[in-house]
């Protein structure tokens, strides 16, 4: 975490949890993956994974977004689920939830963030129609969302400018 994680952050170190989890990767082969979220949240966390892996759902990557030297650009380009990232809200001065540890971001390629004729990442363009189910892809009533829904998380695919892949505790 050395590179997501630095003095300045609002959330101490001591407040986070690695957390190892077991998702089906795209060749439908079961995996594990890593998350840093923060203490308060890492139950409720591993139970939402869970139940993704009981309904085999599909996640391409889950690495620790240090791994791409702390660049959301870089993660979000590869697909990477992640969640800990000391940064701020794109384009402001505000901490990102991703910054209290808690906030994940899923499939975020498949998943984008769309504002208007803006989406990010720039790669899932080709994603951005949510009548089709592509591989990955989160909707409404879905496993994702009603496991998130039951622990009270908010999906910024039900935003005015929906943002598909992020998931924020209260």
């Amino acid at each position: 975490m050395s590179s997501s994680w630095r003095d300045g952050c609002p959330v101490a170190l001591d407040d986070l949890r690695y957390l190892t989890l077991s998702y089906w990767n795209f060749d439908g082969q079961p995996v594990e993956g890593e998350l840093v979220v923060n203490a308060s949240v890492a139950l409720e966390v591993v139970n939402v994974f869970q139940k993704m892996f009981a309904a085999e759902f599909p996640i391409q990557g889950m690495r620790l977004v240090a791994e791409y030297g702390a660049d959301d650009n870089l993660s979000m380009a590869a697909n990477n689920t992640s969640a800990f990232n000391c940064r701020f809200v794109a384009g402001t001065q505000s901490w990102s939830k991703h910054a209290l540890g808690r906030a994940i971001d899923i499939n975020p390629l498949v998943n984008p963030y769309i504002q208007g004729s803006k989406i990010d990442p720039p790669g899932g363009a080709e994603f951005a129609d949510r009548t089709i189910d592509f591989l990955g892809s989160i909707n409404v009533g879905g496993d994702v969302t009603t496991a998130f829904a039951d622990i009270g998380w908010s999906w910024g695919g039900a935003w005015t400018w929906p943002d598909y892949q992020h998931f924020s505790a209260p």
